[in-house]
């Protein structure tokens, strides 16, 4: 029986190396690919001709370290928890309430539980209104393993769309051998191998979590995070509360540190790209377009993965496998002074005028306001002022100082307001956007 005569031949028009060379997607397999560690199977569904295949080699071959992959992928080494976007982050500064210890960069655990308490619905408070900040309260119940390896939550979304572009590939390498475009074939079939095994090697690291072991002495772990426009509460055990502020993410891999798997890998696509870069333009045309058409789905399949926010997926990770859920919530204060206030009452600290002292000005009538106000939070007294409370002060600050004290006392009210909503949610209350009346 004859061969089968492919479609489109005897055509004049052929496409020439460099336009595949040129094809788009090197950037988007790149961030493809560094979702691999953060989705339980992705490893598994790698099996597609993907672009950018010299781009992912020197991205991550960089992690290979011997003579022969430092010659081939040159660069910095780098932890590879850094490399892929677990770790470098940077934190907003905590203030432990009991120990007095200061962090000024609590690093990307930090960082992540910073952006979980922004997405956070909001209660907001009633009260004078000029630069809101939001101040979200977490009880910290779990104390976490020295050392956690960290399952991946599962996807749906991503594993049914990740059928796409592994049958559009499969399918097009068995019509052009149906034609016998052994060219375009061969680099199909390589393309998928390539990226496939690629995936499953890089992949194949084990997502670790660590923190450190609090001394069997220390205080409670009370304290907040401090940033620009937000403040968290920490309430829990030295061990929970050191899990977000000195915890790390990490990747553990076999065959560590000379990563020989990763390093094989990247020249394997390194050869590809250079083996499709020659053979692809022997191909027929009708080849050529299977081939391009393989590059355009699994290119728009990499998009997908790269507009994931990941930070959110590790935040997710952070929050449901290593601290165990904790209560959070989160409302919006109209002035600095009132969220102070606020942030105080629910911390209960042994000195509060330190923590008054860290996060506000330090004027004559500032100073005034912080010490009424302190004792007032010690001794559990509530936020109703007298004249008793003005003594000393001179006409020119006496009505600062009550726009001040009103401020306190509607954090008061608040707060109230706020242990009452938990209360009635069994303590696992979940914020929603309201307000709280009086």
């Amino acid at each position: 029986m004859p061969p089968l005569k492919a479609p489109l031949e005897g055509t004049i028009f052929k496409l020439d190396s460099s336009g595949v060379a040129g094809f788009f997607g090197g950037d988007e397999a790149v961030s493809a690919m560094a979702t691999v560690h953060i989705y339980e199977g992705r490893k598994w569904l790698g099996w597609y001709n993907s672009p950018g295949s010299y781009t992912v080699a020197k991205r991550y071959g960089r992690l290979a370290r011997a003579r022969l992959w430092n010659a081939l992928f040159p660069g910095v080494h780098v932890d590879p928890a850094t490399l892929f976007g677990l770790s470098g982050g940077t934190g907003p500064e905590f203030v432990a309430t009991y120990s007095g210890t200061k962090i000024a960069d609590t690093g990307h655990i930090g960082h992540l539980f910073l952006k979980k308490c922004q997405s956070l619905s909001t209660t907001n408070i009633e009260g004078r209104v000029t630069s809101s900040l939001s101040v979200t309260i977490s009880d910290l119940e779990r104390v976490p393993e020295l050392q956690t390896n960290t399952a991946a939550p599962r996807g749906l979304s991503y594993t049914l769309l990740a059928v796409f572009p592994i049958l559009s590939s499969v399918g097009a390498c068995v019509v052009c051998g149906v034609y016998q475009d052994w060219y375009c074939f061969s680099m199909i079939l390589l393309g998928i191998l390539g990226s496939g095994i690629s995936c499953f090697v890089i992949g194949s690291g084990v997502l670790r979590f660590t923190h450190p072991n609090p001394a069997k002495v220390s205080p409670k772990g009370d304290g907040y995070l401090h940033a620009t426009s937000e403040l968290i509460v920490l309430r829990g055990e030295e061990g929970a509360v050191n899990s977000v502020t000195r915890g790390r993410f990490s990747l553990k891999f076999s065959g560590e540190p000379e990563y020989r798997a990763i390093g094989i890998s990247a020249m394997l696509l390194t050869a590809q790209f250079l083996l499709q870069l020659l053979l692809i333009p022997q191909g027929t045309l009708f080849g050529q377009i299977m081939f391009l058409s393989t590059l355009a789905i699994s290119w728009a399949y990499n998009c997908y993965l790269s507009s994931l926010d990941r930070e959110m997926i590790q935040a997710e990770i952070l929050m449901k496998k290593v601290l165990g859920n904790p209560v959070m919530t989160r409302y919006r204060l109209g002035t600095r002074t009132a969220a102070v206030v606020f942030l105080a009452l629910a911390l209960r600290p042994p000195d509060p005028g330190k923590v008054l002292e860290g996060l506000l000005p330090d004027t004559a009538t500032w100073k005034i306001w912080k010490r009424v106000v302190g004792e007032k939070v010690k001794k559990e007294e509530g936020m109703m002022f007298d004249e008793s409370d003005y003594d000393g002060v001179v006409h020119e600050e006496r009505e600062m100082l009550k726009v001040l004290f009103s401020d306190a006392t509607e954090a008061y009210r608040g707060y109230l307001a706020s242990k009452a909503h938990v209360d009635e949610g069994n303590g696992r209350t979940t914020s929603s956007e309201s307000k709280l009346e009086f």
